[in-house]
């Protein structure tokens, strides 16, 4: 038997930064120093004769290999000195980019040059772009040879196949329509041009604007193709969405009067979102206008069933909320124990400065106590003990200094172990203060975390996703905590929050919005009412059922007085609706 033919050799391709064929290598070798260092217009030194490469087919395969890469230098050192004095290299390659951006050029490939002809050589190509798929093509590269080498004699025809010479590569646009967005049951919460839905003002809440494309992004999107004029989501779920909501473009690419590809535009899919229209009314009624916001997750799964105001979009610091926190890192350290003791007073003093409790309240004793009544006196210490290190690692475990999800949602942030300071300084980060800041979706989310037996599963807002769930803290914590938590609204600061008939878990928190150093003045105990009202954030984390969890919530009411006092019943509202009648 007769052994197997090699493949015609103008059957083999090259891609996107592919290495030469070995066979050629000796020929690629001898092109290098010229592409690198983008110094001489003339390949050199390469002899033609049998068994030789031909020189005009190596530059013109170069050429593209360099065009493949996007690398212009290497390209402008392949044409000829003339074509090197009537274009720079920088305008050779803001040539190339511009007409990239026409076709929507994000990658190409090249074949095996043709036989060279007499004045050209063709090197089949295939351009892929975002619009128009994949365009093949065949590219005539003039080759000018002399005694002295080979160079590209380019022309800027040159930069798409099927241009001919004195033709201008152009593109007309055309965009579907935006596709609706929906919520969890199907009902439309933006769709049509005007973007509206028959839940008015409570959907609008949750499915943001669309507008014109702000600066950071115009560049990715004309890449894309969309035109400038083009409305993009800009905020909330419309910004999440933006790109299967406004489809793919269509349109004509030309070159001068001729059509070189068409397509028509290709509308985007309707997007079923998690959000809930009855939880969703909910949170938009208990905001009631006031600057703060709501959000409610469904722990397990992290599906955001509602968000209202600025729950996502401008974090505040939390306050005795993130005692929560604070209490999983001492349980898991050790450094708190279950059955510990505190000393029963109206403050703590770190680093000789007093840490006082809510109204000069006098708490203390047990740990279940401490955290009911939000007792400063033994958190900040306890935190202090903890350390910046063990406080920092127990909040990024729960999600702080990490990317939130959502496109558009802010992280909450904690600073580095190294810069948050002395005792002091840790300790009143372990009350929430200091350089803390925070927003309702994540502390939704920590509040689900601890529903979830200390898993915490990343937020979503499309439905029926597959959660990606990360280990906050140990079951045994999370369950203590919870137990705590439910002290709160049975008889400690947040007994505002409870509903009869339901068993709900909570933790109330206060912030102080000028004074963030010497103590937390967290008005969440018996008489919770503060001098000055618009001098803290009311803030309340909870979720409910205790037992079989089924939503987790967040309220966040900036410049609105003490936790306990407004934003838990606030959350009340919100769970009642959720859990229905």
């Amino acid at each position: 038997m007769s052994a197997p033919t090699r493949p015609p050799a103008r059957a083999s391709s090259f891609a996107l930064g592919s290495l030469a064929r070995r066979r050629h290598r000796r020929a690629w070798t001898r092109l290098a120093p010229l592409a690198v260092a983008a110094t001489a217009a003339f390949v050199a030194g390469v002899a033609v004769g049998a068994g030789a490469e031909d020189p005009r087919r190596t530059a013109a395969e170069a050429f593209v290999r360099a065009w493949a890469r996007g690398d212009y230098a290497a390209m402008h050192a392949l044409i000829t000195p003339a074509a090197q004095r009537r274009i720079s290299i920088e305008r050779f390659a803001r040539t190339y980019r511009d007409a990239a951006k026409v076709v929507t050029l994000f990658a190409l490939s090249g074949r095996r040059a043709e036989d060279p002809g007499e004045n050209e050589v063709v090197v089949p190509v295939v351009l892929r772009t975002r619009i128009f798929g994949s365009l093949p093509g065949r590219l005539a590269l003039p080759v000018v040879e002399r005694e002295d080498g080979v160079g590209i004699d380019w022309a800027p025809h040159l930069v798409h196949p099927g241009v001919r010479p004195g033709e201008k590569l152009a593109r007309t646009t055309r965009m579907p329509r935006r596709a609706a967005i929906q919520a969890r049951d199907g009902t439309p919460l933006a769709e049509g041009e005007t973007r509206t839905s028959a839940l008015g003002t409570i959907a609008a809440d949750v499915a943001g604007s669309v507008g014109l494309a702000p600066p950071e992004r115009a560049a990715e999107l004309s890449r894309r193709g969309v035109p400038p004029d083009t409305p993009v989501g800009l905020s909330g779920l419309e910004r999440e969405f933006d790109a299967e909501l406004r489809g793919r473009p269509g349109g004509q690419l030309r070159a001068g009067g001729r059509v070189l590809a068409s397509v028509a535009p290709q509308r985007g899919r309707a997007v079923r979102t998690t959000i809930d229209p009855d939880v969703q009314r909910a949170a938009v009624e208990a905001l009631a206008g006031r600057f703060g916001g709501v959000a409610v997750i469904r722990p397990g799964n992290g599906e955001v069933l509602a968000l209202a105001g600025i729950a996502y979009s401008a974090p505040q610091p939390p306050g005795s909320v993130f005692k929560i926190i604070t209490l999983a890192g001492a349980l898991e350290a050790g450094v708190a124990k279950r059955r510990g003791t505190y000393p029963v007073q109206t403050a703590a003093t770190l680093e000789g400065v007093e840490i006082e409790n809510a109204n000069g309240e006098s708490c203390g004793g047990s740990l279940r106590a401490s955290f009911a009544h939000s007792c400063n006196s033994v958190f900040a210490p306890l935190g202090a003990k903890l350390g910046a290190r063990r406080l920092v690692t127990a909040a990024e475990a729960f999600g702080f200094n990490e990317d939130p999800g959502p496109l558009g949602a802010l992280p909450s942030t904690i600073p580095p172990a190294e810069e948050i300071g002395d005792d002091l300084a840790v300790g009143s980060t372990a009350i929430g203060q200091g350089r803390l800041l925070a927003t309702p979706l994540h502390f939704a989310g920590i509040a689900a975390a601890i529903a979830a037996d200390g898993v915490r599963a990343r937020p979503t807002l499309r439905k029926g996703t597959a959660p990606e769930r990360i280990r906050a803290t140990p079951a045994p914590v999370a369950r203590t905590i919870g137990s705590y938590m439910r002290s709160v609204v049975t008889g400690g600061t947040g007994r505002s929050a409870a509903i009869p008939g339901v068993r709900v878990a909570g933790k109330t928190g206060t912030a102080e919005l000028r004074t963030t150093t010497t103590d937390d003045s967290d008005p969440d105990a018996a008489n919770p009412i503060p001098d000055d009202m618009t001098d803290t954030t009311a803030w309340f984390a909870a979720y409910a059922p205790a037992r079989r969890p089924r939503f987790a919530v967040s309220v966040m009411l900036v410049g609105q007085g003490a936790g306990g006092v407004t934003a838990a019943p606030a959350a009340r509202t919100v769970l009642e609706a959720a859990l229905g009648p």
